[in-house]
């Protein structure tokens, strides 16, 4: 029997295309390094989203990418070329097959790409400046025919998405992937129509939501989700700011898109700079666009009392990621009233019981501060 208190995650949620989901809880998008060499979506990882799809009302992917040029993680899967659509069809039909709806997260690693992994090791960007990390190469700004042409990768990610049956595309304009570094300051230093002022930045995330909703409206034959996930604030300067972000959300919800996805590692994050508002970074997004369109929000919930306060902010959808990893029989926990038997830590012995990918498993159990691991 659920517990009252925590009926509100369980209440279904009807997007304004008409697409229901049966809850409010979603799997985030997180990255599993786990894919064949060919870029094909492996068995390991096949096995990983069935046993994370049962509960959950949706899963969004992780990055699957559509430019040579654009592959961020070793083991990340491809939709570079129709080729690739059996395999993207193996990865929706064993979500949609749990129950769950299944969108495709799109992107472009831009200076992010590890140079092994890109042609000629050539890693490219907005502009010629490298990410603020030790190590990071020097990016080569992207002609203005190489950005039209990722632009249209996009829309042919899309078009894959649609044949290969899944629900819907996640816009990553998130993480400082090459969206956000066409958005960003530091990183676009561009003086063309690609780069200048906040509105010019917002150029390339606009064309590529206008190229993804047109591959939509011309290859879907049912309704389709698109959503778009962006991160608030950037650390550098300059850097993107909350200001910098409320315009950029202003600017999305007038684009008719299902719903925004907040990319924070901390649900009640403040923010750092441009604005004067003591409220989490996610309550002054909900007040600002929540009316128009549907915010998502992420970021370390653990427990069912921490989703629960999460959604009291007004917003109608909450991804999980981490804790889905650790538990992925959560929604079914609170559902049955046995929140108190939620798991929220790992043990080393684990993976084998939660199904987790072995390059998945490494990076958990290696990354300090990721993961509450035991031995």
């Amino acid at each position: 029997m659920t517990n009252k208190k925590y009926e509100p995650l369980l209440q279904p949620f009807t997007f304004s295309n008409g697409i229901k989901l049966d809850n409010r809880v979603i799997l985030a998008p997180m990255t599993n390094f786990s894919s064949n060499e060919d870029g094909t979506v492996s068995n390991a990882e096949v096995d990983y989203y069935v046993r994370r799809s049962k509960g959950v009302s949706m899963v969004i992917t992780a990055c699957t990418y559509g430019t040579a040029n654009g592959k961020g993680f070793h083991g990340e899967f491809a939709a570079d070329s129709d080729e690739m659509i059996p395999s993207l069809r193996r990865l929706a039909t064993a979500i949609k097959d749990q129950g769950a709806k299944a969108v495709l997260q799109i992107f472009h690693g831009g200076r992010m790409c590890p140079p092994e992994l890109v042609p000629n090791g050539e890693v490219v960007s907005a502009s010629a400046v490298a990410a603020e990390q030790e190590g990071a190469p020097v990016p080569r700004e992207l002609t203005n025919e190489e950005i039209e042409g990722i632009i249209h990768d996009f829309g042919e990610m899309t078009r894959r998405a649609i044949e290969a049956g899944f629900d819907g595309v996640e816009i990553h304009g998130a993480n400082n992937y090459l969206i956000q570094q066409f958005f960003s300051p530091h990183s676009n230093r561009r003086e063309d129509k690609w780069g200048g002022s906040v509105e010019k930045r917002l150029t390339f995330p606009l064309a590529i939501v206008d190229e993804v909703k047109q591959a939509v409206s011309k290859h879907a034959k049912e309704s389709f989700l698109v959503g778009y996930r962006f991160s608030p604030e950037e650390p550098e300067t300059p850097g993107i700011t909350m200001a910098d972000t409320l315009k950029l959300v202003d600017a999305l919800a007038e684009k008719d898109l299902d719903y925004l996805h907040v990319s924070l590692m901390e649900f009640w994050s403040k923010p750092r700079r441009g604005v004067e508002d003591t409220r989490s970074r996610i309550e002054i997004i909900q007040e600002r666009v929540g009316s128009r369109v549907p915010v998502m929000g992420v970021g370390s919930i653990h427990t069912a009392d921490e989703a629960a306060a999460a959604l009291e902010t007004g917003i109608p959808l909450l991804a999980i990621g981490r804790e889905l990893i650790m538990d992925p029989d959560w929604v079914q926990k609170v559902k049955e009233g046995r929140e108190n038997e939620i798991v929220t830590t790992l043990s080393k012995k684990d993976q084998e019981k939660l199904v987790i990918p072995y390059p998945l498993w490494q990076a958990v159990i290696n990354t300090p501060g990721w993961f509450p691991v035991e031995d």
